[in-house]
């Protein structure tokens, strides 16, 4: 009885794994096309609501299950540190002048911050998949190898703080919810954790915004992207990950990100694609295989 859950979910997580990847990538896609008309938390709270809308919504119509307040309140301490902290931080630090390399540099350090955090929510991580965070970090210093090294110490600074924080963000809000509330309805659940990143996000955006959205193309298109795909997709397809595996495996994966996210930029804005990006997502994709690749042992034991 047990094992057919398992094999649903493995069946899945090939599906989940590179939707969730292709998906997350166009989130620099995203906001280079917002930035240049839309402040960034101004353009987020947008989001959030119209998000928080799309889920809720979801959830009545479907008769959902909606948590007891305990588990309401982990989630929107989550939802805080996921929704409003890291994508708060990355927008705001790009819009701030840091390049989308360094911060696709610096976020990407959550999974060798995951791998020293793993041992939090009872995960054990073994040599192999040590040697596999190791050596897709490798692989994504290749792809960002030309972009850092045309970094001027000018352009660092309070970005390059802001999104350390958001990096931080993610990292403790994706190993929160996997240990104090792991499963709830993805549907209330959203409501609640968009909910909270507004509440959060909106004192920010008071303070230092001015609420200045230029309705363009541009940024009508990343609105509806952002709500309908990267929010409603991207983070479905997140708790699904998270509630069907490791954090480790999950956060390995963010490693393809810069390389896709290049490819992604040279097909739409033209940008130049070196072969340090074809390296670097070799070698990328080793390391995630390291990191993922079932054990052969674990049949031997269940067996005994």
């Amino acid at each position: 009885m047990q094992s057919a859950p398992a094999t649903i979910s493995t069946a899945g997580a090939r599906v989940a794994i590179p939707a969730f990847i292709f998906v997350w990538a166009t989130g620099y896609v995203v906001a280079k096309l917002a930035a240049k008309d839309a402040e960034a938390l101004s353009f987020l709270i947008v989001r959030y609501l119209g998000v928080m809308i799309m889920m809720a919504l979801l959830a009545v119509l479907a008769g959902a299950r909606w948590p007891n307040k305990r588990d309401a309140l982990h989630i929107a301490v989550a939802g805080v540190m996921i929704q409003a902290i890291y994508l708060g931080g990355v927008w705001v630090s790009i819009r701030m002048g840091l390049s989308a390399g360094v911060a696709a540099l610096i976020v990407n350090l959550q999974p060798v911050l995951t791998i020293c955090l793993a041992h939090w929510t009872g995960e054990r991580v073994n040599a192999r998949q040590i040697a596999g965070v190791a050596v897709g970090f490798v692989g994504v210093m290749i792809v960002l190898y030309a972009k850092l090294a045309g970094v001027s110490a000018q352009s660092l600074g309070w970005p390059t703080l802001i999104c350390f924080v958001a990096l931080l963000g993610t990292t403790f809000g994706v190993l929160y919810q996997k240990r104090f509330v792991p499963h709830f309805d993805l549907r209330a659940g959203q409501a609640i954790q968009f909910a909270a990143a507004t509440a959060a996000t909106l004192p920010f955006a008071w303070a230092f915004e001015s609420f200045s959205i230029r309705w363009t193309t541009e940024v009508i298109i990343a609105m509806a992207w952002s709500i309908l795909v990267l929010s409603g997709v991207g983070i479905t397809l997140m708790f699904y990950l998270l509630r069907t595996g490791s954090v480790t495996r999950l956060t390995s994966t963010m490693y393809v990100v810069p390389g896709l996210t290049a490819i992604l930029a040279w097909l739409m804005f033209d940008e130049k694609l070196g072969g340090n990006v074809i390296v670097g997502m070799a070698v990328t994709l080793l390391g995630i295989y390291l990191v993922v690749a079932p054990s052969r042992r674990r049949p031997e034991t269940a067996s005994s």
